[in-house]
């Protein structure tokens, strides 16, 4: 059963850990310098998307919410996501790429692309229900 209660759903996607990259960034990192030194990890992408939004800075965390979030596709379609599952927020390695996903549309929202808010609203639901009020997004 996958964590959302769907018998025949596919079973919730597990992340493995950035942990050089969630260490770095916890010790005080500029983003930045994470995100240069492990591109690949959504943490460091969603840590740039969001200190932009929080500079109004709405096209500059634009691409790096979407930089972030392509990078966490990457991953997790190496671990078994076929585009559509459980993605649950309290894995905290899923996290990353989920507040890509939540600084994505909010970037969208800020230039008027309703659609790809729409759609990353969306996204945030279908990977788990939780996820958009844990990360604010109404």
């Amino acid at each position: 059963m996958t964590s959302f209660g769907d018998l025949l759903g596919p079973p919730p996607v597990r992340l493995p850990a950035h942990s050089a990259a969630e260490a770095q960034l916890e010790a005080g990192e500029h983003p930045a310098i994470v995100a240069a030194a492990h591109p690949a990890a959504s943490v460091a992408w969603a840590a740039l998307a969001e200190e932009a939004l929080a500079e109004d800075k709405a096209i500059t965390a634009y691409a790096y919410a979407r930089t972030g979030y392509h990078r966490g596709l990457d991953q997790l379609r190496r671990n078994g996501w076929k585009g559509f599952g459980p993605v649950p927020f309290d894995h905290e390695p899923n996290r990353g790429f989920l507040r890509c996903v939540a600084a994505l549309a909010r970037a969208a929202d800020a230039i008027g692309e309703t659609s790809e808010f729409e759609r990353c609203r969306d996204l945030l639901d279908d990977c788990d229900p939780a996820a958009r009020g844990e990360l604010g997004l109404a």
